[in-house]
């Protein structure tokens, strides 16, 4: 396990994609640098997909519904082990493999009532896991199995309802894609 300092640093990128250093969380998302990012899709054997609603003191979007795990990575970590450490972190699970989705996508999400312009360079994941979940609870307020069909729906009724990057993240992994919708 990973303890993370008072002030949490990013390597921050370019727009080409080279390392220009290291900044600071906060100053990175008001400023715009692009910085690394790793998602996790955490699927049960049944086809069922883990949510996690982001825990209510999250400085964004807090309290909305988000990946099984989203994770920035730190200085000199790859992406599968921003991953790996994300999923021990936020649900205490190890020992799983992942499967790389897609390559790498280039995240922005702009919001001036919230003074972010947030760029991130992520990696998505799909991790196949039965055992027993820890949400961390400094971290997670909650977590739900969805049926991919009827997370299709809640998403078309309720989109405020989701973090604007997993909307994205859905229809630009295709992450459900050729899922069983709503079958056990």
């Amino acid at each position: 396990m990973t303890v993370r300092p008072a002030v949490e640093y990013f390597e921050i990128f370019d727009d080409r994609g080279h390392l220009c250093g290291r900044m600071a969380r906060d100053e990175v998302h008001r400023s715009g640098w692009w910085h690394r990012s790793a998602d996790v899709w955490l699927f049960r054997s049944d086809g069922a997909l883990l949510l996690q609603q982001r825990a209510r003191d999250k400085d964004l979007y807090a309290g909305r519904w988000d990946y099984s795990v989203g994770e920035h990575l730190l200085p000199g970590e790859s992406f599968p082990m921003g991953a790996k450490r994300g999923l021990y972190e936020e649900l205490g699970v190890c020992d799983v493999v992942l499967a790389a989705v897609g390559g790498l996508r280039r995240v922005v999400t702009e919001d001036a009532r919230l003074g972010i312009r947030d760029r991130e360079l992520a990696r998505s994941f799909r991790v196949r896991c039965d055992e027993d979940l820890r949400p961390a609870a400094s971290e997670v307020q909650q977590v739900q199995w969805v049926r991919p069909g009827s997370l299709h729906d809640w998403m078309r009724r309720e989109p405020q309802a989701f973090t604007p990057w997993f909307i994205a993240a859905v229809a630009e992994t295709g992450i459900l894609d050729g899922l069983p919708s709503d079958s056990p």
